[in-house]
């Protein structure tokens, strides 16, 4: 059963987006199969990219992402500022992606998966080492 609000589910079912939907010790989750990185940012051109929903979701959006495998900027070899943080979850030891918003990104019943998407998109093209 879905967790995910119907217009998410349609955004990702008509991207032809992979993802899965996990609730485990209280989270609810969505992992991103195969997600593309920045083409030459990075030592792994794909991720799975792990987002915790909040409670109140759709109300409140995420803050942070997690990678896995984790990501070293290109040619640093170093991790991306505020993501060199173990995060463990569902057995797993991911990368977490400290990208706090500020209180204006996220707008109830506007914003949604496509708007996580972009915002880790757009952390992952503009991270510094």
């Amino acid at each position: 059963m879905s967790f995910l609000p119907a217009l998410d589910t349609e955004y990702l079912v008509a991207k032809g987006i992979p993802y899965e939907e996990i609730e485990t010790s209280g989270h609810r989750a969505l992992i991103f199969k195969g997600f593309r990185t920045p083409i030459g940012r990075y030592d792994a051109s794909t991720v799975d990219v792990l987002v915790l929903l909040p409670p109140s979701y759709n109300d409140a959006g995420p803050d942070m992402f997690y990678t896995l495998p984790w990501l070293r900027l290109i040619p640093e070899k170093r991790y991306a500022k505020a993501a060199d943080v173990q995060f463990e979850f569902d057995g797993q030891i991911w990368q977490r992606w400290s990208r706090h918003a500020d209180g204006n990104y996220w707008r109830p019943g506007v914003d949604g998966i496509r708007t996580v998407l972009k915002r880790i998109s757009a952390a992952m093209e503009t991270a510094e080492p």
